[in-house]
């Protein structure tokens, strides 16, 4: 920190294919971050190769040793705060975290323990369904495992679900419909993650809840809902290329929506949340919630709910960004 100015982090990118979503995300979270006092955020990328600090058209290496980037100008830039905005890994399941940790270094998100648990599915949602949250049913098949179609149909009925344990914006997701698909379904979702996830279908209107989590204090935001054609399902193509109808706030019975809020703080403490989450729920006609997963990093691209969310509750990202780092150094 120099004359009162915090030098922020955007950290995006990633190893997943959710990639050029967390760069977009980046981009709404340095906007609205450079609007707010004694802050400037600087844009830090993450691949496989390297890590560099973009600035316009310069990048710089970040020195990983205390995440620090040397300027041509022989300055060196320390970071006083990461704000993680990486959909999947390594940002979404703990390893960053850890890292940062290491460092002494503050962030956004829930810490190792947290990142790790809500990256996988089926773990995640097999503890939040030990303390009392209606989730999915499903099981969870290793890479090399023996796979019986028929066994599986029996047990859980079509449709089904296969995807990624690990992973986001339903990247190599199959909603089966017939028994003769769901090895091939399955085959693809080993296209990305080395576990599968095979999950029960259920019926109902799809919604989800954003939720700010302080140290001291947490709130929700009003729901959205997802509106896709007959027969599909909220998928890659859906999310981000138009094919789908997203409605914030979401019109449903008002004591609904104050349940999926109610729930939503509750996993948010359950699971010992930081920063923006946003989880995802199926609303039964009989008006039950289903928790489907949980997103910790959520989208943050102009487009996505979060910010859909915080227009309909009347609030201010930026501010809402700059409370959330605030909540851990003394701006």
């Amino acid at each position: 920190m120099t004359n009162d100015t915090f030098h922020i982090a955007v950290v995006a990118g990633g190893y997943s294919g959710e990639r050029s979503i967390s760069l977009l995300s980046a981009g709404t979270i340095m906007q609205r971050l450079s609007k707010q006092p004694h802050i400037t955020p600087h844009l830090v990328v993450i691949d496989r190769k390297e890590w560099v600090l973009s600035e316009e058209d310069k990048q710089y290496p970040i020195d990983k040793n205390d995440f620090s980037a040397l300027r041509s100008t022989g300055e060196k830039l320390h970071f006083d705060y990461a704000f993680i905005t990486i959909h999947g890994t390594p940002g979404e399941n703990g390893l960053l975290q850890g890292y940062f940790d290491l460092l002494g270094i503050p962030y956004n998100t829930g810490g190792v323990f947290t990142e790790s648990l809500t990256f996988n599915k089926f773990h995640c949602n097999r503890y939040l369904s030990s303390v009392g949250i209606r989730t999915t049913q499903g099981l969870r098949i290793e890479k090399g495992e023996q796979v019986m179609a028929k066994d599986i149909v029996a047990q859980y009925g079509l449709p089904l679900f296969v995807k990624p344990n690990s992973g986001g914006s339903s990247i190599a997701t199959t909603k089966v419909t017939k028994e003769e698909d769901l090895v091939k379904a399955i085959e693809l979702a080993f296209t990305a993650d080395h576990t599968v996830l095979v999950e029960q279908f259920v019926a109902g209107r799809e919604v989800t809840c954003g939720c700010v989590v302080l140290r001291d204090s947490l709130y929700t935001l009003p729901l959205s809902e997802v509106e896709v054609p007959a027969n599909t399902f909220f998928d890659y193509n859906a999310k981000y290329h138009g094919a789908s109808r997203e409605i914030t706030p979401a019109q449903i019975n008002p004591e609904i929506a104050e349940e999926v809020q109610r729930i939503t703080r509750s996993v948010a403490r359950k699971i010992d949340a930081h920063g923006i989450i946003r989880i995802d729920y199926i609303i039964s006609a009989s008006g039950e919630p289903t928790l489907i997963e949980v997103n910790t990093t959520p989208g943050m691209t102009e487009a996505s709910f979060i910010p859909q969310q915080v227009a309909a509750a009347g609030r201010d990202l930026g501010n809402i960004l700059y409370t959330i780092i605030k909540d851990s150094i003394p701006l």
